[in-house]
């Protein structure tokens, strides 16, 4: 392992320990002056108990503990973290996945015809900032459905940043390669797929990991409107039950569940990357 690589992993550590150290000190407080109500005050209802911020060391316990069971599934309002999250991560594959199956063609066919440029531009700069929550009315009422309607919403959040980065990658393109198909007369599609792809899949990669994070943070926007499963409805859940234990846990979990889509994606596009 070299020197640098230690410097890093040290620095983290001691980071984390900061955070943890810092983050218990300022919610020592909290716990204190709710142990420290009385049990005739409690039982009078003269000052109830207040939620408070829970501190790493009481979030650490609920990680274990429910990270031990995760997928237990007893009624409704009742699973585990990870029956949420997969439930979430199904509704997000499902809208991403489509998209990515209309987006790159479209994007393909943008980048290399200006005529299907300019006349699609206007549509698309008049889509594109609209936020994909103020669809979900009009897809629930659609729809009728509120998992085909999250499905509707991803879809919606990701078909942009793939699009548009699959157009700028397919217009980047060096003129010299495609001057070298055209000497080696080469078809439309054959260029298409043996130069033009592979020099524009480091732009596609970049648009679909800027995709897939959009979709993970729609996701749990959509999931707190419309309810039923995901960690979107868990975290609002346990917020209703005044349960900030739970909610900073599930916190936590989007953000490691989030890295590790993000990483999945890094790491595949390396396997379709070459060097010039």
């Amino acid at each position: 392992m070299s020197r640098e690589n230690i410097q890093t992993i040290t620095l983290s550590l001691l980071i984390l320990f900061l955070i943890f150290f810092i983050g218990e000190l300022a919610t020592t407080n909290g716990e204190r002056n709710k142990k420290e109500l009385s049990e005739y005050e409690q039982l009078m209802g003269l000052g109830e108990p207040q939620a408070h911020v829970p501190g790493p060391i009481e979030v650490l316990k609920l990680a274990v503990k429910e990270l031990s069971h995760p997928f237990y599934d007893n009624g409704p309002n009742d699973k585990g973290i990870g029956t949420q999250l997969f439930y979430s991560i199904l509704r997000v594959l499902a809208g991403y996945l489509l998209a990515v199956v209309i987006a790159i063609p479209i994007g393909f066919l943008i980048g290399m015809s200006p005529v299907f440029y300019n006349a699609l531009q206007p549509y698309i700069q008049v889509l594109k900032p609209i936020s994909p929550l103020a669809w979900m009315p009009l897809a629930l009422f659609v729809i009728k459905d509120s998992i085909l309607s999250s499905v509707f919403v991803i879809f919606i959040c990701s078909i942009w940043p793939i699009l548009l980065n699959t157009a700028f990658g397919v217009m980047s393109v060096k003129k010299d390669w495609l001057n070298v198909s055209k000497t080696l007369e080469m078809g439309p599609f054959e260029t298409a797929f043996k130069i033009i792809l592979p020099a524009a899949l480091p732009t596609i990669f970049t648009g679909l990991r800027i995709s897939m994070g959009i979709s993970w943070l729609v996701i749990v926007a959509a999931e707190m409107l419309v309810g039923g499963t995901g960690i979107g409805y868990y975290v609002w859940n346990e917020w209703n039950n005044l349960d900030l234990t739970s909610v900073v846990f599930s916190i936590l979990m989007i953000g490691i569940v989030g890295m590790g889509l993000d990483l999945l994606i890094s790491q595949t596009s390396k396997y379709f990357m070459y060097q010039e």
